[in-house]
């Protein structure tokens, strides 16, 4: 747990909390697998055929449809911001970070060693973001509510928390790209209130920091983060339930909220849910032997 030092402040090494729910999202998410590709049709983007590759580990297909997208949608900062998504993620893949003895206790999370990232993928990775981020102020300079614009911005910063918590483990950096991710996720949902997509990064702030000691809280809310745990699980339960491309994200994290939260029986509901929509992840089904087999 983030503590205080003698002069109040947070000190980065003592962060494992933020930094433990930040892996079980990675883990979550990258260990989903969808069944089957999503079919060519009416209402299927290559963006959508590429989280859906992403959801399957399927990282070099997921890039072959980013890629597609950036060259018809030269001027979309979604393409380069899930292109920047999939190298993560591979990332992750290769660093072990998916392993489950990572997420098991704050303990282990806490020991963690420090990872050596391939500098070249990360050399892609900041320079996917840097030109989402480009190709996102750019369209907000000419229209403050586009969507896709602040949508972009929102997954871009979401996905510096993660770099900086998971593998550089610099966790008040981490803080700091997740306050940015909610603060655009906040102007999205202003604009668009059917954007549910956008909650999952307020849902998963205002959780994560209602989780923490009450003095942490209070300092971090003087920073601009909401601490707000029935809050952030009303956000999560909003994207789960009508989200596009992060509902299933959404589910598993309301999985491990309920989990964390001592509420085995929801817990078990949503995993066995997503078990049901995703037979070919085994996760699901260890989790629920685990809970069934915790007194």
């Amino acid at each position: 747990m983030i503590r205080l030092s003698r002069k109040n402040k947070v000190l980065p090494s003592d962060a494992p909390r933020l930094g433990l729910a930040m892996l079980f999202c990675i883990v979550c998410l990258c260990g989903v697998a969808i069944a089957g590709d999503l079919p060519p049709g009416p209402g299927v983007s290559l963006l959508d055929r590429g989280f859906s590759g992403l959801y399957n580990l399927d990282f070099s297909g997921a890039q072959k449809e980013f890629t597609a997208w950036q060259t018809q949608q030269p001027d979309d900062p979604m393409g380069p911001v899930s292109e920047a998504a999939g190298l993560l993620f591979s990332e992750f893949n290769r660093l072990g970070v998916l392993e489950a003895q990572f997420y098991e206790n704050d303990e282990a999370f806490t020991g963690r060693p420090r990872l050596t990232p391939d500098p070249a993928l990360r050399r892609r990775f900041q320079n996917a973001i840097g030109r989402a981020e480009n190709l996102a102020r750019a369209r907000l300079a000419q229209d403050s509510k586009d969507r896709d614009a602040l949508f972009a911005m929102t997954l871009a910063s979401g996905l510096q928390a993660d770099y900086a918590a998971l593998i550089e483990k610099r966790n008040l950096a981490s803080l700091r790209f997740t306050k940015e991710a909610s603060v655009w996720a906040q102007q999205l949902l202003a604009v668009c209130h059917d954007c549910y997509d956008g909650l999952l990064a307020t849902g998963f702030s205002k959780y994560v920091i209602g989780s923490m000691a009450a003095p942490v809280r209070w300092i971090l809310r003087i920073g601009g983060l909401t601490a707000d745990k029935p809050g952030g699980i009303a956000d999560l339960q909003i994207t789960a339930e009508r989200g596009h491309y992060l509902a299933p994200f959404a589910r598993i994290l309301l999985s491990i909220a309920y989990v964390r939260e001592k509420d085995k029986p929801r817990a078990l509901q949503m995993l066995a849910g997503l078990r049901l929509e995703f037979p070919g992840n085994t996760l699901f089904a260890r989790e629920i032997a685990h809970l069934q087999a915790a007194k």
